[in-house]
């Protein structure tokens, strides 16, 4: 094996590890309450414990033998997940960290999860075009597959193009599935995309951005280079106008971001890169359990 080809192994054992351990803990839990199969049978009636979840007590039962009992289901998962992973070049930016590294991160944490609940998992990886597709399927293995394809992909594409991902979803997956879209979405309109996408499909989206995004610092001139178009600009960092005006396009289009998602009726959770994840995750995938 090749030097290279041993780093990108230990790379894909560390995120793995690291994806374990956070979809271990509450994210599996919050995933399987948040993200129910397609019904559920009933198993039995039984004596509640302490501890047990009250909302699914008896009370015909409970009013009939004096102690409060619980119905038993179990779930039908015949899911199907479908990962969107942006790893166009406008990820590999970053301050405490690079956004594809929060980026792959969540990938993981949610394929892990998704693993862990037997559930069908593939990936799409896209650019301005679907750089790679891997077919769902069960396991530990498929899961290391996956990572290994994340982290060694390098974007032929130049820019970002979520709606194209999302038009070749609808292609390969006629069936419906759970689609989760990791990406920062800097990208050419894609609202009809989306919108069609999610009347076929649970469509969920994860956009990730770096602090720096959204702030412009006083720090004089600044040579910026467009990441995805080569393009150079010097900006005046020192002009409070200047900075004023960074900031409020920003807040502009995240609103803009927000009323999209809303309005296609997608959830949406936004995460800062470097500020950790596990927490976001878990409250974000609570809160649609409980609006389930």
């Amino acid at each position: 094996m090749s030097a290279s080809a041993e780093q990108l192994a230990r790379r894909v054992l560390r995120v793995e590890l690291r994806a374990r351990k956070v979809s271990g803990g509450m994210i599996s839990g919050a995933y399987r309450s948040a993200f129910r199969g397609q019904g559920l049978e009933f198993l039995e009636v039984r004596e509640y414990v302490p501890g047990d979840d009250v909302r699914g007590i008896d009370w015909n039962v409970t009013a009939r033998t004096g102690r409060p009992h619980l119905k038993r289901y179990a779930e039908d998962r015949d899911e199907t997940v479908m990962l969107l992973l942006d790893v166009s070049r406008s990820t590999r930016i970053g301050d405490r960290a690079l956004k594809s590294e929060a980026m792959i991160g969540i990938f993981a944490a949610m394929a892990s999860a998704a693993t862990r609940s037997r559930d069908q998992t593939g990936c799409i990886l896209f650019s301005d075009r679907v750089e790679r597709y891997l077919a769902p399927d069960r396991g530990e293995q498929h899961l290391l597959v996956m990572i290994r394809e994340a982290l060694a992909c390098e974007a032929a594409g130049p820019g970002t193009n979520v709606g194209a991902a999302l038009d070749f979803l609808r292609k390969v997956r006629r069936r419906r599935a759970l689609a989760i879209v990791v990406s920062d979405f800097q990208a050419p309109e894609f609202a009809q995309s989306l919108r069609t996408t999610a009347r076929q499909h649970d469509l969920v989206a994860i956009s990730v951005h770096d602090r720096r995004e959204a702030e412009l610092p006083d720090c004089g001139l600044i040579d910026f280079e467009d990441t995805e178009t080569g393009e150079r600009f010097a900006v005046d960092s020192g002009a409070a106008p200047i900075r004023d005006a960074y900031r409020a396009a920003w807040a502009k289009r995240v609103e803009e971001l927000r009323e999209l998602f809303r309005g296609a009726s997608v959830d949406h959770l936004a995460i800062e890169a470097g500020s950790g994840y596990a927490g976001a995750l878990t409250g974000f995938l609570r809160a649609r359990a409980a609006r389930a």
